[in-house]
């Protein structure tokens, strides 16, 4: 039975003493506990080129510090001698009753990080119910992360491709997987200057990595197989070449169709697939009236993520999104920009209860996800922690990171005189 099985909860009480008692027997928690301690420890099981794609951001990586940093400058001021035995984490978004105000942010390439995946993280989301919101750029097919979440509620995040019989094709798909919406990632129309994958010279989606959503697609493999031979000249091969040529070919026999490895090695598709990818994974001519187009193509709730302008939450309310999420990446797209957190009280203002507002980037723990919740974000997208789990411990260390992050959450309520999520507001805080 998950933790959060009841609406009235003691999850803080339950996982801080099972830690403790464990702790007699000389167990220590599956994962480390403290943020910084959490970080370090997934550094050292990940591979250069995994660490910098998940902990990297643009440029200078200011963005990135911003997004932490900017959590130092709201204190919470706690309430004494009020009633608090019995508190609620639960809460309610796009008509669905959630066991807490969090979910699993989009993450691409998560074989990057271990070898199960989605497989891993779909699992630890269903044992405790957090919506897990799928990403375009998955290691495993919608398909199977939904049949692994089962019952569990799940959302789609979708890169608008310049081919748009593709993006029609995932949007029927995400439908078909029980999606409860379809949240459209706007800041990333193209690649953010990311230095540290730039020094390594890495780009996973380049070998086939990150791109079974496509792999699985019809309407995208039809796209690639029509795709003409090239006829540039075939540079001397190195050991590199052959490496990333073989991870090509690995995944197209995986997830490109019915091919075995042996067919696929012999097959030009696995390159042309990666070359097709590479032409269509996004669009910059993209405007506000497009998302009328999106529209057409499904009944779904929309969101969108990336919104930092109080004028752009405007723009998106006058064009009928059912959501939006303020983001930055987690720093990945413009170095030196806003941090999300200062950006969120003013769209949130601007917002004004008529639709849900979402946050991302930087919350690394519970006490952020209440300074978040006062601030006016209904709900909040967890991003690098439980990636840094899924490198230690697989489904374990997904489930440890975020039992963690609802434990402190639940303490941090009742030690600051708040028993419910509706209860969190700016007057939790002292400025």
């Amino acid at each position: 039975m998950s933790s959060l099985s009841t609406p009235r909860t003691s999850i803080g009480r339950d996982i801080q003493g099972r830690i403790y008692r464990a702790g007699v027997f000389g167990h220590r928690p599956v994962v480390p506990v403290e943020p910084a301690a959490l970080e370090a420890a997934a550094r050292r099981v990940m591979g250069k080129e995994a660490w910098a794609y998940v902990a990297g951001g643009a440029g200078q990586h200011r963005t990135v510090a911003a997004n932490v940093d900017a959590f130092a400058r709201h204190r919470i001021v706690p309430r004494m001698l009020v009633d608090v035995a019995s508190r609620s984490l639960e809460t309610t978004l796009l008509g669905r009753t959630l066991p807490a105000p969090l979910l699993l942010a989009p993450i691409g390439v998560l074989e990057m990080a271990h070898a199960e995946a989605e497989y891993a993280v779909a699992r630890a989301a269903r044992s405790l119910g957090i919506p897990m919101v799928i990403s375009t750029q998955g290691s495993v097919p919608m398909e199977e992360t939904a049949r692994t979440l089962g019952d569990s509620p799940r959302l789609f995040q979708l890169y608008w491709s310049s081919d748009e019989a593709v993006v029609r094709s995932f949007v029927e798909r995400a439908e078909a997987i029980g999606s409860d919406a379809i949240v459209v990632t706007l800041d990333t129309h193209m690649l953010g200057w990311r230095t540290q994958d730039l020094d390594l010279g890495y780009l996973p989606f380049a070998r086939g990595e990150g791109i079974a959503q496509y792999l699985s697609d019809p309407t995208f493999r039809a796209l690639a197989a029509a795709r003409p031979a090239s006829t540039e000249p075939t540079p001397r091969p190195t050991v590199a070449a052959v490496r990333s040529l073989l991870s090509m070919v690995r995944h197209h026999a995986r997830w490109g169709g019915s091919a075995s490895f042996r067919e696929s090695l012999r097959s030009p598709l696995p390159r042309a697939s990666v070359e097709t990818f590479l032409e269509v994974f996004s669009r910059s001519d993209l405007t506000w009236a497009d998302l009328a187009r999106l529209r057409t193509m499904t009944s779904l709730p929309i969101l969108v993520k990336g919104v930092q302008h109080p004028a752009d939450a405007r723009l998106a309310l006058e064009h009928g999104v059912d959501g939006l999420v303020v983001s930055n990446h987690g720093g990945r797209q413009v170095d030196n920009a806003i941090a999300s957190l200062d950006a969120l009280p003013a769209v949130v203002e601007e917002i004004d209860g008529r639709v849900p507002v979402l946050f991302d980037s930087g919350v690394r723990s519970g006490a952020d996800v209440a300074v978040a919740l006062a601030l006016g974000a209904d709900a909040v997208l967890l991003g690098r922690p439980w990636v840094y789990g899924l490198a230690l411990a697989g489904e374990a260390g997904v489930r440890a990171v975020l039992e963690h992050l609802l434990a402190e959450l639940d303490l941090t309520m009742g030690l600051a005189g708040v028993s419910s999520i509706e209860a969190i507001g700016r007057d939790l805080l002292d400025s």
